[in-house]
């Protein structure tokens, strides 16, 4: 499986590790776990919307020392602000010390603003380790990222629902072999790793201990629980059939069941050389991956193109829904880039009613989920306004209350994000609901009629 997922991102094992974790936060705290935060103290993050993965590795960086800073985006198109964050990246120094780490994602998973690849070796150029974040690309989008021309020092990918069934979102980590060394070890709960060959001890139903040379085994270890070992060990082992798969424990006592049945044993040799022979028969064994199989029959032309045009349909037909009122007031505003030709696929919008309003993301989330309409709303942050959005910077911007009691100043919105299999059915039903806040009695009337279904009040 490693080798089919670098193959799949285009990556070289002769330049990269690759570490399997159980998410996209774990691998971003991994990082922050075990990067020298002593010797490099700055962390320089480049995102306009709240990411938990992004603020695990702030907490645990700050916890260690670092300095941690941010990017900032100009209104209403949430542009990187570049100047200041040159500002930031270039050193003044003339020593060859790492200046610390730098964190950019390639585009934006809310707003969909794609950033300039420039920003890495600008980065690298003024002595910062850095960090791709690679998880909003699309498939097959990492064979034009041109891995092998700016060689960041660590990579992490979570293709939701390209790695297996759904639902699927394990986290991919690349590090570069050249930092390996500089790493602090640390143990985090939560990884996947392989382990080299072991060797096992199998009973058989006379008592003989028998060798057994595992070439491959798969282990789990997660929050500490006790390893479980992948063993191709049955009963149809000697009749020379291909063998079951089974799971058991580091610990656990074979069944009779799984025990070798022998009948007349005359060396002890003969045991151990036939089964070698029949665990190699048994070796190769073929892994299907159907989800990166039919990106790959897509192309990565056919996928891209298809986001590019349905998202910028519904960019624009968005814009073209106003209230029947005399002022026309716009249904929706839409923040970060319009119609682009290299947009992502994914938009952050807000909807308003006839008085100019804001219906809270929380509500339109509610209502889409009695409509099976999948969204999701989340927090712009790092806004920086020019003095022309004075007024208006008063009065969209709100705080909003961390969990450890911290204020975080940002704009709630409503999010939307395009998998490599939405077709036009799918937008086409997402702009119809967006559609019904035209009437202006549309949130009472979805009030009222959940009230009677089910029969008490429930605040939405």
């Amino acid at each position: 499986m490693r080798k089919r997922i670098m193959n799949y991102l285009n990556i070289s094992e002769n330049d990269y590790f690759m570490v399997f974790t159980a998410n996209r936060t774990s691998a971003f705290k991994l990082v922050a776990d075990s990067y020298q935060f002593q010797k490099s103290r700055k962390l320089l993050t480049v995102y306009d919307h709240e990411s938990e993965a992004v603020e695990a590795m702030i907490s645990s960086s700050e916890k260690r020392g670092a300095k941690v800073m941010s990017a900032e985006f100009s209104w209403p198109r949430l542009r990187i602000q570049s100047t200041k964050l040159r500002k930031m990246i270039v050193s003044k120094r003339k020593k060859k010390k790492k200046e610390g780490l730098f964190v950019l994602p390639l585009h934006s998973r809310v707003t969909g603003a794609r950033y300039p690849y420039i920003w890495i070796s600008i980065a690298q150029e003024n002595g910062w380790n850095v960090l791709v974040d690679a998880c909003a690309l699309g498939p097959k989008d990492m064979d034009c990222f041109g891995l092998s021309l700016f060689q960041p020092d660590f990579l992490i990918c979570s293709c939701y629902k390209v790695f297996g069934e759904n639902p699927s979102g394990f986290g991919c980590l690349f590090i570069k072999k050249s930092v390996i060394s500089t790493l602090e070890t640390n143990s985090s709960a939560g990884i996947v790793n392989l382990v080299q060959e072991k060797k096992q001890h199998v009973v058989d139903s006379i008592g003989i201990d028998t060798e057994m040379k595992q070439k491959s085994i798969l282990t789990l270890h997660l929050h500490q629980e006790e390893p479980f070992y992948l063993t191709s060990f049955s009963d149809e082992f000697e009749k020379g059939e291909p063998s079951e798969i089974k799971i058991v424990s580091e610990h656990e006592e074979l069944k009779p069941s799984q025990r070798f049945e022998i009948e007349e044993v005359e060396n002890q040799d003969e045991i151990l050389e036939k089964g070698v022979q029949e665990s190699d028969k048994n070796e190769n064994f073929n892994i299907e991956c159907r989800c990166l199989d039919q990106v790959d029959s897509l192309g990565i032309i056919l996928i891209n193109d298809r986001a590019r045009y349905l998202i910028n349909w519904l960019v624009n037909s968005m814009l073209k829904l106003k209230h029947p009122n005399t002022e026309g007031v716009p249904l929706v505003k839409i923040y970060g880039p319009k119609v682009k030709f290299d947009r992502g696929p994914a938009m952050a919008f807000n909807i308003f009613d006839w008085k100019g309003e804001k219906v809270e993301p929380v509500l339109v989330q509610k209502l889409a989920d009695r409509s099976n309409i999948s969204i999701s709303y989340g927090l712009l942050h790092h806004i920086w306004f020019a003095d022309k959005y004075g007024d208006e910077k008063g009065r969209i911007l709100k705080d909003k209350k961390k969990k450890d009691h911290r204020e975080k100043i940002g704009i709630t919105v409503v999010t939307i994000a395009l998998g490599f299999l939405a077709n036009f059915e799918d937008i086409y039903k997402l702009w119809c609901f967006v559609a019904r806040f035209l009437d202006a009695d549309f949130v009472e009337k979805e009030r009222w009629r959940y009230t009677a279904l089910n029969q008490k009040t429930v605040e939405v």
